[in-house]
């Protein structure tokens, strides 16, 4: 067994060059649109959770179904326009895939919702949240984990909402999942 002797300086240089890797992989992710995901999806969790909350029938579906939309056409422009200022050779082929990953995870989760045929709203929605954050963590081998970790937290207070606080959870999931997503967007692109 060998005896590792480790200088004061040698331990400083290692210190400094983990830091100097930890703020590269701060800036790359402030830079790479995580936070454009982050606060936009925020922002579609915030008003549709909110409005599942306060209104009631077939309204609801049509405001999910408009913000939607308008916060997939918003973050693929958003995408596209911060993707023109960070150009790579593996762009064009990467977002095929990442697009192509999700159309299949909205399929299965559409044919997992159709097997299991949840009995009320709040066990569709956590069918939808689960499978979204899954592929959010999925993206971690593709991309990196330190843009997607935040799927982690995500989850548990969904998880937290759904089986601790039925009666508020839509109004828990506006609160703390999309306005949580838009603070951290904001906070990612204002401090990273």
């Amino acid at each position: 067994m060998s005896n590792m002797n480790i200088s004061p300086i040698e331990a400083e240089e290692a210190l400094a060059a983990i830091q100097t890797m930890m703020q590269k992989t701060r800036h790359a992710v402030a830079t790479n649109g995580t936070y454009i995901t982050l606060i936009v999806t925020g922002i579609v969790w915030l008003i549709g959770f909110m409005c599942t909350q306060f209104l009631s029938g077939a309204v609801i579906g049509y405001i999910w179904a408009g913000l939607s939309i308008l916060g997939g056409a918003l973050g693929t422009f958003l995408g596209f326009r911060m993707g023109k200022r960070v150009r790579s050779p593996s762009a064009v082929p990467m977002a095929k895939r990442i697009g192509l990953f999700w159309l299949f995870m909205v399929f299965y989760c559409i044919a997992t919702i159709a097997v299991a045929r949840p009995t009320d709203g709040k066990q569709v929605t956590m069918f939808v949240i689960l499978f979204i954050m899954i592929s959010q963590l999925s993206m971690g081998p593709l991309l990196s984990f330190t843009s997607v970790w935040w799927a982690l937290p995500i989850t548990a207070l969904a998880l937290i909402g759904y089986f601790l606080l039925p009666d508020i959870f839509y109004l828990w999931m506006a609160i703390l999942g999309g306005g949580g997503m838009i603070a951290l967007g904001l906070y990612i692109r204002s401090r990273w």
